[in-house]
């Protein structure tokens, strides 16, 4: 079941309902473009694919006649909702952009950086993580703690048996240095994919 589809059945019904991995990155995606898209007056919808789809689809109206106000505020309202997250979260980002994304020739480079530290930071912490992996989504608190313990290491510790997981820790604190994300955002953002992992569908056994 995708994102929208999610959106629609709420709707209808008061059953909560979660999404999965591709519709929070689609929305945390559509967060960003909004959010550069307010602070860089950015009017052609070209420059925000994401948000051009979720416009469309959801039947978003322009606010104000400024293109990202009504899409941040939405896009925001479900991460909530649907996921969970905090205000500091979205407060992380915002002054993320608004130090890295100064003019809309810098857009491609921020995200580049972001697709980047995301990218190493979930390699990361599935390294570390290992069998705690399989602790139940049902013990929120612990799968927290543990990922909370996992990001402290890749901030603080320096010495690896593995070379390659010292280098991408390395990178990794380089992206966070010039993105500005704290070890908290760092963890919520890990958190909620990796529970969202374990709950993607498995392919079914045939009969």
């Amino acid at each position: 079941m995708g994102l929208f589809d999610i959106f629609k059945k709420k709707q209808q019904d008061s059953v909560e309902r979660v999404g999965g991995m591709e519709d929070f990155m689609t929305l945390i995606r559509v967060y960003y473009e909004s959010v550069m898209a307010c602070n860089l007056g950015i009017t052609n919808l070209a420059f925000l694919p994401d948000v051009a789809v979720f416009k469309r689809t959801l039947k978003v109206p322009t606010q104000n006649n400024k293109l990202g106000v009504a899409e941040r505020s939405r896009s925001r309202k479900m991460l909530k909702e649907i996921y969970g997250l905090s205000d500091n979260f979205f407060k992380e980002v915002d002054q993320s952009i608004k130090k890295n994304c100064r003019n809309v020739g810098e857009i491609k480079n921020f995200l580049f950086l972001f697709q980047g530290f995301s990218q190493d930071l979930m390699m990361c912490v599935g390294t570390l993580m290992k069998w705690k992996f399989r602790v139940p989504s049902v013990f929120r608190k612990t799968i927290y703690q543990f990922t909370a313990k996992a990001v402290n290491d890749i901030l603080t510790r320096y010495e690896w048996k593995d070379d390659a997981m010292r280098k991408t820790c390395s990178n990794l604190r380089k992206y966070q240095h010039t993105l500005g994300y704290s070890a908290d955002w760092m963890t919520e953002y890990a958190f909620n994919i990796l529970l969202l992992a374990k709950k993607e569908p498995k392919p079914k056994d045939e009969d």
